[in-house]
């Protein structure tokens, strides 16, 4: 009989990805969806033949319960979040209900419904914050800089804290910034790609930026959710550092970007008061040995490839 996954946030970028990898691996994909007037399924449309897709929400574990009883998933990704750190300062009250208590009640329902379903939470990078150590690996203190690395911070903790008291097989990814061209237009890396299509066609003649010295671990996203699934493949739960161990910054991710469409980003980059955060996270740089070793995990996409791929399907996107 075939598995079966249920997939929270399948619509965004990870959920996408995961749900191409878990059909390739032969399961049956459930993904649950918000009702809502303004649903984007556009990354997942070219599979959606293939998926189920019902409606739940984190804010309500009722929905979620149903949803279990309902499908009885053998593993459930728990991926959907607020999961845009500048809006959670604009939205910190709703950021803690879908990114912290949000993987409580899904926990919970799990607890309720079938306690043998293996779990994964999307814990973040973020949650290091302001970091103590470099780079950082699975025992380093967490010290989150935005309401959204807090609410990360109570939903890996929650998860912890059920598999130690009910036994549950749940994992925690702490995935550093993974990106593709399907990441939403808001993130840096989508942002500076999307604005060098738009320049290159003529439609722009400015990108306006925020820090471009912060930097980041930066991954290919569809590399990182093979780590996801391998984590509850695994007999024992655990939690995993994802990274590549090295790291970039905004402004190497603006040169190699506008190269790639060969324009030069100093002719182009404005830097923007607008988009500096109130409390900057300095470098984020994961350790991911402990992944590789137990998991035989490793990034198959480099930086520069990455970078070179985002801007490609945005300037096609553009017909440039």
């Amino acid at each position: 009989m075939a598995k079966r996954a249920l997939i929270t946030g399948i619509t965004g970028q990870d959920g996408s990805y995961l749900a191409e990898l878990l059909l390739g691996e032969g399961y049956e994909v459930v993904g649950l969806v918000r009702r809502s007037s303004t649903e984007n399924i556009e990354r997942i449309s070219h599979i959606q033949e293939r998926l189920t897709l019902v409606s739940g929400d984190l804010m309500d574990e009722v929905s979620l319960i149903n949803v279990l009883r309902d499908f009885r998933p053998s593993e459930v990704y728990n991926l959907a979040a607020q999961s845009f750190v500048q809006a959670s300062w604009t939205q910190p009250v709703l950021t803690g209900e879908a990114t912290a208590l949000g993987v409580t009640r899904m926990l919970d329902a799990i607890r309720i419904v079938d306690p043998e379903i293996r779990f994964y939470q999307a814990s973040s990078s973020e949650m290091f914050g302001r970091v103590r150590s470099v780079p950082q690996n699975e025992d380093t203190p967490f010290y989150p800089r935005s309401p959204y690395g807090v609410a990360k911070v109570y939903g890996h903790w929650i998860t912890v804290n059920y598999r130690e008291s009910y036994n549950l097989h749940a994992s925690s990814g702490i995935l550093f910034n993974h990106e593709s061209p399907r990441r939403g237009l808001e993130f840096v890396t989508r942002k500076v790609t999307h604005g060098v299509a738009r320049i290159k066609a003529g439609l722009d003649s400015e990108l306006r930026l925020g820090n471009l010295e912060a930097q980041r671990d930066w991954g290919y996203a569809a590399d990182y959710v093979r780590a996801m699934w391998a984590m509850l493949q695994r007999d024992v739960p655990d939690d995993f550092v994802i990274a590549t161990g090295e790291t970039h910054s905004v402004r190497e991710l603006c040169e190699v970007a506008f190269g790639a469409a060969g324009l030069n980003y100093e002719s182009h980059v404005v830097i923007d008061q607008a988009f500096i955060r109130p409390a900057e996270v300095d470098l984020l740089v994961g350790d991911p040995s402990k992944a590789q070793q137990l998991l035989g995990w490793k990034c198959e996409t480099d930086f520069y490839a990455l970078v070179e791929m985002m801007v490609a399907s945005d300037l096609k996107a553009l017909e440039v």
